[in-house]
């Protein structure tokens, strides 16, 4: 009779179906576009964002960040999470568009399912003048972004060698 409620017991262990706690194993936006609502300026926070289908990655740089271009050099600038710039990982109900974030009012659908702010990590910015002087390149990447969530569980340690590339006006020489 033991032996018969012991394979009971591991035959339930093992088909037991999930209790539905949401399962991240990755998360990937390397291959999708960086996206905004208003051109990043740099005197102001900058929200970006990139969409997966039901899954966005929001970075809200801190203000000033981008305002630190010198023509003729290529300027690193570190901005650190979550003191000075916030990454955000979001799932969604159904598929998301850049009208969820962008829209003076906010859209009900698709609501959001979980959202993770980062706990850890640096967003990087690479600032180089173009061909033409006109304006500043700055190439942001993602270094050690960690994900804690409510359960205390880490999700993953999130490099993005390349989020995406934002360009702003050189300022004029002060006269």
């Amino acid at each position: 009779m033991g032996k018969y409620f012991f394979l009971s017991l591991l035959a339930g262990i093992l088909f037991s179906c999930s209790d539905g706690d949401l399962q991240i194993e990755t998360i990937d936006f390397d291959s999708v576009a960086i996206q905004f609502c208003t051109a990043p300026q740099t005197s102001v926070k900058n929200i970006m964002f990139k969409i997966n289908d039901d899954e966005a990655l929001i970075l809200e740089l801190q203000s000033g960040v981008l305002n630190k271009g010198v023509v003729g050099e290529t300027i690193i600038t570190e901005s650190s999470v979550p003191s000075q710039s916030q990454v955000t990982y979001r799932i969604f109900s159904d598929g998301v568009t850049k009208n969820y974030f962008c829209d003076a009012i906010p859209t009900t659908e698709p609501t959001v399912v979980d959202e993770i702010e980062a706990e850890d990590g640096t967003v990087i910015i690479q600032t180089v003048a173009n061909e033409d002087n006109t304006e500043f390149v700055h190439t942001i990447q993602l270094s050690g972004i960690s994900f804690v969530t409510d359960t205390d569980e880490r999700i993953t340690d999130l490099t993005i060698s390349e989020f995406g590339e934002v360009s702003t006006a050189i300022p004029a020489p002060a006269e």
